[in-house]
């Protein structure tokens, strides 16, 4: 691989621990994706009806303002997105960085990325696992403000009645992405 005056720059804010958070776009069957990353893992998927340059200043409030552009940084989570997107990969296997989420969402993301390929729970479930069973809107919320969508499958999360709900790609995704997992009657 040629080194550019920009790789030269991402590695040596590496080194110099200058480098906080990467991000990279990388193509889907939807559209491009953001993704971000810090030292501890992936920590944001942006999806393709989300605003990039949006999620970067919300990266730079929220995590750090030393957000660069790294795409080398990123190999291992487009193999396995690509690898997804083309029915091979059922488990993703990435470090994630929790910190956009906290509490009662934390606790019912976790138990999203707990629900295996192919299958899926209800809002309801998902506000029992997290510890309150009556907070189903909020399990509901916590789909929706979801910074690692996809390889913390919200999609997988469905109405107690069978029916969608919502999704931060919009409900064709969310059919889709169940369809590719035999999730769905098609």
């Amino acid at each position: 691989m040629t080194k550019t005056p920009m790789s030269g720059l991402v590695e040596r804010a590496s080194q110099e621990g200058l480098l906080d958070v990467a991000y990279t776009t990388t193509d889907s069957p939807f559209g491009p994706l953001l993704l971000a990353r810090t030292p501890k893992g992936l920590v944001r998927v942006g999806l393709p009806n989300q605003d990039a340059e949006e999620l970067l200043a919300e990266l730079a409030t929220r995590v750090s303002p030393r957000v660069l552009e790294a795409p080398g940084q990123f190999d291992e989570a487009r193999r396995e997105l690509d690898l997804y997107f083309e029915g091979r990969l059922e488990s993703f296997d990435l470090a994630l960085d929790w910190q956009l989420s906290e509490g009662f969402r934390r606790r019912v993301l976790r138990g999203i990325a707990r629900i295996p390929y192919g299958q899926t729970r209800s809002y309801t479930q998902m506000a029992r696992g997290a510890g309150n069973q009556r907070a189903v809107r909020a399990a509901g919320t916590a789909c929706g403000s979801n910074p690692i969508p996809l390889v913390v499958a919200c999609h997988r999360v469905l109405r107690s009645s069978g029916g969608m709900g919502g999704y931060g790609g919009g409900v064709p995704m969310k059919r889709a992405l169940l369809e590719l997992e035999g999730a769905l009657d098609v």
